[in-house]
């Protein structure tokens, strides 16, 4: 019997490398990209507070993406403007 499969095997060609991980979030700027779900900027604001109390990280920038399904405009200004970048949903 031969059975075939219709999903092609994955290929880890187009699969992207994570970014490093700071061992340390003392001082590092914290970017919130914000999807304009409602209540996700109060669920990303509330993290970034947190962060910045209780591990030492430094200033927060907000980015507002104009809708949930839309694709961040500025990856250039986000990526020079943060060090770690928080996103999220929130309903």
């Amino acid at each position: 019997m031969n059975v075939l499969d219709p999903v092609p095997p994955a290929s880890t060609a187009s699969v992207a490398a994570l970014a490093a991980r700071p061992g340390d979030l003392r001082g590092l700027r914290i970017g919130l990209l914000d999807n304009s779900k409602p209540n996700a900027d109060a669920l990303l604001g509330r993290v970034a507070e947190l962060l910045a109390q209780r591990a030492g990280a430094g200033a927060i920038r907000r980015w507002v993406k104009p809708g949930s399904s839309i694709p961040a405009a500025d990856h250039d200004a986000i990526a020079a403007g943060a060090d770690v970048v928080l996103t999220g949903s929130a309903d």
